[in-house]
């Protein structure tokens, strides 16, 4: 029989292969190498990557065999994704596997920032005796601000309580209780920088946090803070913090990820208490290790046709036929749950009711659970760490399932309850030979509207004259409404009207739509892939 082949397309720690085993026949090219590559990949049944190969559409398509693409790191900027889903290939990645390394990286940064070792290095080698020149400052009971509190975030927490730090923490999705076990005191990211002798970023970069350290915070902050960023490039204002540094209102930095990588030049780097690295943050013998452990395994599992916990798209997997199709409604459930969520959501219910609550519907519940992280938290969400994730936020999660539906076939219904006292509870169905994706619900409001990539859904008064008023406010900021349903109460004292609409709306639109037509709830929902 002949063994399932895996291309190794660039060079990868001993240890992958050892992880593989021998039930494949591995074979290698050099992925950087376009015609090499484009000629290897029709007869690999799977391919192990980096960064420096370029998997798209073009090689997924000369790739007939190709059951999964596996890249050893976090990103997947070198992967298209929507086309090897439409290929039914699965991509995964390691997207955990950088979180000590990036912990660690974190806390070089902050001693190096405390201690001067960046301007010591350079003018000892010089020839200078700077000593009197170079006093620096104690970690011990300085305040160690950490903007986003996600696992990165955790075990710098962890390694800053050994040096007697006291930590403060930002971050609007974690629980108190979660915070409290870190040792962290939550608060107002202004509160944050106000008290800060350090403050250290790992947010995701979303469009909410580009800039987020900016120069407006940057005016908030406590005089002689100190700043780090080893999560994304661009959420630290680059241009901003080196005028901060310049007028000594920040005492020092230290950067290792760029808005552009590598950066053509930035004042940052002319100034001699600002220490700079180039996104050393996964780059650890033991990092780049065990992301090519973890990426073995996951062959092993696609090719053995199981379910995979780090598949980033939903191809592949030992997963029932009738149950496959309800995974990526149950993920955009999520993804709604989370932003009509008040507060950080501390218990999830998941019901799946219909003819496949009969078989194995527990892949839904990791659906649910990712799209409920997905869009705040800073690592990449996936299948295995989205329970975890869960777990570290205190976040409580069950199944339900019951056979017993009126009016569908199926329907799931994502039932949230947040540290406010509130509850969300958000229901969906597939219909038609298309299985088009359908929210039938809405906190007890009945509907049947299409999912879309971008949505508006207002809860207000039930009076005339409403929808007119969502049609010429949206029209003058040329917002085109796709499609809307109004929904009544049970009482017909309140209706919800849901909209999906062509392009995002700005948040001082949606902001102003809601006071117009004075909603006592309101969100706007953005469902498109990255």
């Amino acid at each position: 029989m002949t063994k399932p082949v895996v291309l190794i397309a660039e060079n990868l720690s001993p240890a992958t292969i050892d992880a593989l085993g021998p039930d494949f026949e591995t074979r290698h090219c050099n992925g950087a190498d376009r015609s090499e590559l484009l000629a290897a990949i029709p007869e690999a049944d799977a391919i192990l990557i980096r960064s420096a190969t370029q998997v798209d559409e073009e090689a997924i398509s000369a790739a007939s065999r190709l059951k999964i693409i596996a890249r050893a790191g976090v990103g997947l900027d070198n992967v298209d994704v929507p086309a090897a889903t439409r290929a039914g290939v699965m991509v995964v990645n390691a997207p955990t596997s950088n979180i000590t390394s990036a912990a660690e990286l974190t806390m070089a940064h902050i001693l190096a920032s405390a201690r001067n070792f960046g301007a010591g290095n350079t003018t000892l080698k010089a020839g200078e005796w700077k000593r009197s020149k170079l006093t620096g400052v104690e970690l011990y009971e300085k305040t160690l601000g950490i903007v986003g509190l996600g696992r990165i975030g955790g075990l710098v927490a962890e390694r800053a309580r050994a040096f007697g730090m006291k930590l403060v923490g930002y971050d609007p999705y974690i629980s108190q209780a979660r915070a409290a076990q870190m040792g962290v005191t939550v608060m107002s990211l202004d509160e944050l920088l106000a008290c800060s002798d350090f403050v250290t970023v790992h947010m995701p970069k979303t469009p909410e946090t580009i800039g987020m350290i900016g120069a407006e915070a940057l005016t908030k902050t406590k005089p002689g803070v100190r700043i780090v960023n080893v999560a994304r490039g661009g959420i630290v204002d680059e241009e901003a913090l080196a005028l901060a540094v310049a007028d000594g209102r920040v005492a020092g930095a230290g950067i290792d990820v760029w808005a552009q990588e590598p950066p053509e030049h930035s004042a940052l780097m002319e100034q001699d208490c600002v220490n700079v690295t180039p996104h050393l943050g996964a780059s650890t013998v033991e990092a780049q290790e065990k992301a090519g452990v973890a990426v073995a395994k996951s062959v092993r599992l696609a090719l053995a046709g199981e379910l995979v916990p780090d598949a980033v798209n939903v191809a592949g997997g030992a997963i029932d036929h009738d149950v496959r199709p309800g995974i990526p409604l149950v993920e955009r459930l999520g993804r709604v749950t989370s932003a009509l969520a008040d507060s950080s959501v501390t218990h999830l219910t998941v019901s799946v009711q219909g003819e496949i609550a009969a078989k194995d519907v527990s892949a839904l519940k990791l659906a649910a659970l990712k799209g409920l992280f997905r869009d705040v938290v800073s690592v990449p969400v996936s299948y295995v760490n989205a329970p975890m994730l869960a777990e570290e936020r205190g976040v409580g999660v069950e199944l339900r399932t019951s056979e017993v539906v009126e009016g569908f076939r199926n329907v799931i219904t994502l039932t949230a309850a947040t540290s406010a006292g509130s509850r969300v509870s958000v229901s969906g169905t597939l219909t038609g030979p298309k299985q088009v994706q359908k929210l039938t619900g809405i906190n007890g409001f009945e509907m049947e509207m299409p999912l879309a990539d971008h949505m508006l859904i207002f809860q207000y008064e039930d009076r005339p004259g409403i929808i007119g008023m969502f049609g010429q406010a949206l029209g003058r900021n040329e917002v085109n409404i796709a499609g809307m349903q109004v929904s009544p109460s049970s009482t017909g004292d309140e209706a919800l009207a849901v909209m999906s609409v062509d392009r995002a709306i700005p948040t001082e639109t949606v902001n102003a739509l809601a006071g117009a037509v004075d909603a006592s709830q309101f969100t706007a929902v953005c469902l498109e892939e990255d």
